[in-house]
């Protein structure tokens, strides 16, 4: 194997320590997340005929940031960590021992959208074309604070990028939770923003963050290192690309949807 890598940049994981506080990058970067979102969205809803105010954007960012974080919490234990809750259930309500599914978080916001589309009378396709924009930059920057955390590394490689990452062991690794911001994160968000600008037919933004974020998914994990105590399952899969299969095959289904009931609109107008 070559021996030609990059070295990991020495990041201090804590941001800011005043006495015994100390605040975390990978905190932090759930701000940043949080701060973006609010950004975008209130930059929608001040667009003309949105139908939205300052007060519906306030709660939905409150009823997101609840489904992220219970979702979040419960994914990553019954997808991940399922034999350390049947093995003692409190498990599940240690947060400080640290673990956070995106699959899992997901599934909290679609939760918290149908409870606030019920609330405030709000179209639920319609709800997920205004969320989808939100949410990219927000995984980019969590990934960064992964990458920060020196955490969830990539496989070993002999890429001339690739890095030794501390308690990885001597040899290099993908930079995969770099490979995340650009594709997840990055790639995503210009994709979403693209196709928003032609107006597409309601709930189209939302299938395509649901394709386009499982797509990037299920190909970084190709580069990630799977879980040590879960592997490689069946098929060649891991746990990651096994929960982006639905997500993929959703969002396809909805773009369908979208386009045929606009279609059919078209048709009977």
């Amino acid at each position: 194997m070559s021996q030609t890598f990059l070295n990991y940049p020495s990041i201090d994981p804590v941001a800011i320590s005043i006495g015994p506080v100390a605040v975390h990058w990978y905190g932090l970067m759930y701000l940043v997340a949080f701060l973006i979102a609010w950004w975008l969205a209130n930059r929608q809803a001040r667009a003309p005929a949105s139908g939205w105010d300052k007060q519906q954007v306030s709660d939905l960012l409150f009823y997101g940031f609840l489904g992220v974080i219970l979702g979040g919490r419960i994914g990553y234990v019954l997808f991940y960590q399922f034999d350390s809750f049947l093995a003692d259930p409190l498990y599940l309500v240690k947060i400080w021992t640290g673990g956070m599914s995106f699959h899992g978080g997901l599934l909290g916001v679609l939760v918290a959208m149908a409870l606030f589309a019920r609330k405030y009378r709000k179209d639920y396709l319609a709800l997920g074309d205004f969320v989808a924009p939100l949410i990219p930059l927000g995984l980019a920057a969590g990934r960064i604070g992964n990458f920060i955390n020196a955490e969830l590394w990539g496989r070993v490689t002999d890429v001339p990028w690739g890095m030794v990452f501390p308690g990885a062991g001597p040899l290099p690794r993908h930079p995969s939770q770099l490979y995340h911001v650009a594709l997840e994160g990055i790639l995503l968000f210009v994709i979403i923003l693209l196709v928003r600008h032609f107006k597409p037919a309601r709930g189209t933004l939302g299938g395509v963050f649901l394709l386009g974020y499982g797509v990037a998914r299920f190909i970084v994990e190709f580069f990630r290192e799977p879980d040590a105590h879960l592997g490689v399952l069946s098929l060649g899969m891991t746990m990651g690309q096994w929960l982006c299969l639905p997500m993929i095959l959703a969002g396809l289904g909805l773009i369908i949807y979208s386009q045929t009931h606009k279609n059919a609109a078209a048709r009977t107008a």
